[in-house]
């Protein structure tokens, strides 16, 4: 792996289910796929890693907390044209969390994977 890459974990109910959900829609490749413990895609300089139940990294805690998908953290892709990107999206049956909002620096939206990770779709404002 390069310096540059940026490497982030998700954990992930069906890893095979979020290959193809990573792959097809936002254009990652599969770099390795260990299923159903494990595989990572990546997308430019971001490497995810896809752990399911039976990696590693799904082992429960010393205190028996059992790590799972979700929560609110999540990568932030940026795109060129939002609402574009969004209608081809609701064309492949993406779910979505919200509608588009806008704000002072740009405008986004949040993706739900399979798991029920979070994607940001962001595109910054004009200047």
């Amino acid at each position: 792996m390069s310096e540059t890459t940026v490497n982030v974990r998700y954990m992930v109910d069906d890893v095979e289910a979020a290959i193809a959900w990573y792959t097809r829609h936002l254009g990652f490749s599969l770099l390795s796929s260990y299923a159903p413990a494990f595989a990572d895609v990546q997308r430019g300089a971001l490497r995810l890693l896809l752990s399911g139940p039976t990696s590693s990294a799904g082992r429960p805690m010393p205190d028996g907390e059992q790590p799972r998908p979700g929560g609110w953290n999540r990568i932030h892709l940026i795109v060129d044209d939002l609402s574009a990107e969004v209608a081809r999206l609701r064309g492949g049956g993406v779910q979505f969390r919200n509608e588009i909002v806008t704000g002072p620096g740009g405008s986004q939206t949040l993706l739900v994977d399979p798991s029920g990770n979070f994607v940001e779709l962001f595109q910054p404002a004009r200047k």
